[in-house]
């Protein structure tokens, strides 16, 4: 079956309302959703029935993270700062969607300011169970089935972990691949836009409209790979390791050592990324903000300059010595746990997103795969990460792997 026949659902008005109807059963546990105007989504459809195709997303209804202005929906941004704002103009990915014949479901929940203080969305395949951040609503929306595709960003693992812990297809884009006009501003190092979906195919269709680029044929590719097992290994759960462990050994993966620099890539990410938080909110009423987040904006603001641009020489330094490991291995791409296990228990965190941090800071591709699960039956993603650039060769390894898996 073709990506599109997957992606795209005739009649769009019979697809709209059996996703409401699923949206009506499930919702009210999930909380995935900020805004979803259900007038407003069935006159979308109703136009898209009542048009010919308008391009490889026609009649697809997509969810976006509400960190994206979007002229006919509020944007919110996930703090009581910004309720009710109402951009004036679609940020320049909506209009690629809207340009390919997609559908706005929705505003889907981001944690505050796209940072760490949760929103209430909840893990669909288990209600105590956080659902990851910061794109918390993006990824339970579609694991729940309420939406096929839906729209996120990454700073640091907002789309792999929750990808991860939701059990769906996250994908992270090399840095600067789809453009950020309109997208909240929080740390332009690292900020990116990633998307979720079902396949990798699907995800590498909304990946490709958003860059307005041609969708790129996933010609079958037998990966090669090797296994790394992370900068914080020793804390990832036991069950977690096990079966990681039993994943690498069945696909028969070397082990690896990185380039240089990866060991203080996670420190010198957060000296970075919290010193941007810290210019980008400085003038925000601090009061209204949660502990965590005033904490990175002050760490932020005494950051030196010095500091800052020592961590933004290092990404750049580390993404090149990546391009150059990954000539040196003849390798496709590189596999390693999406996180330190599956979702924790409990709402008052999205878990920890230090096994995603690699990726973030070098910019480099990276996505998630629903290929495993805990001791707890909760799914467990493994991430491959590519080189800068060359995002469709990781899209091929990575449908080549879930396919094998299905």
């Amino acid at each position: 079956m073709s990506t599109r026949s997957r992606a795209v659902p005739s009649p769009a008005v019979e697809r709209v309302r059996a996703l409401l109807a699923r949206v009506d059963a499930v919702e009210p546990q999930v909380q995935a959703w900020v805004v979803l105007d259900r007038a407003a989504l069935l006159r979308q459809a109703e136009a898209a029935d009542a048009a010919p195709p308008a391009g490889p997303l026609h009649g697809v209804p997509v969810g976006l993270k509400d960190i994206i202005d979007t002229a006919d929906l509020p944007t919110q941004n996930g703090t009581v700062l910004h309720a009710g704002r109402q951009p004036s103009v679609d940020a320049l990915l909506v209009q690629r969607l809207k340009h390919a014949g997609a559908l706005v479901m929705g505003k889907t929940v981001t944690t505050e300011l796209a940072t760490y203080a949760p929103g209430p969305t909840r893990n669909p395949h288990h209600p105590a169970h956080t659902p990851g951040g910061s794109s918390s609503g993006s990824a339970a929306a579609v694991a729940a089935g309420m939406v096929p595709l839906a729209v996120g960003t990454q700073t640091n693992g907002s789309v792999l972990r929750p990808a991860s812990f939701c059990g769906v297809v996250g994908f992270k884009p090399s840095a600067g691949r789809i453009p950020r006009d309109g997208v909240l501003e929080q740390s332009p190092s690292f900020d990116c836009v990633g998307v979720f979906a079902n396949s990798v195919e699907e995800a590498a269709l909304l990946a490709a409209v958003l860059a307005d680029e041609a969708v790129p044929d996933l010609a079958p590719l037998s990966p090669a790979l090797a296994w790394f097992d992370g900068i914080a290994w020793d804390r990832v759960a036991p069950d977690a390791q096990a079966a990681c462990r039993a994943w690498q050994h069945a696909q028969g993966l070397p082990a690896v050592a990185l380039p240089t620099g990866c060991d203080t890539a996670i420190e010198q990410h957060r000296v970075v990324m919290e010193a941007e938080i810290g210019q980008a909110f400085a003038a925000l009423d601090r009061t209204q903000l949660s502990a965590s987040l005033q904490g990175q904006i002050e760490r932020g603001l005494r950051t030196a300059s010095a500091d800052l641009q020592q961590g933004r020489d290092a990404a750049l330094a580390l993404r090149a010595a990546f391009s150059l490991w990954f000539d040196e291995h003849g390798l496709d791409a590189l596999a390693m746990p999406a996180a330190l296990g599956t979702a924790p228990a409990g709402l008052a965190s999205t878990g920890d997103p230090v096994m995603c941090t690699l990726a973030s800071f070098a910019g480099l591709p990276a996505i998630s795969l629903p290929l495993l699960s805990g001791a707890n039956g909760l799914p467990l993603g493994v991430q491959l990460i590519g080189r800068f650039g060359d995002d469709r060769r990781l899209l091929r390894a990575a449908a080549a792997l879930l396919s094998q898996a299905r």
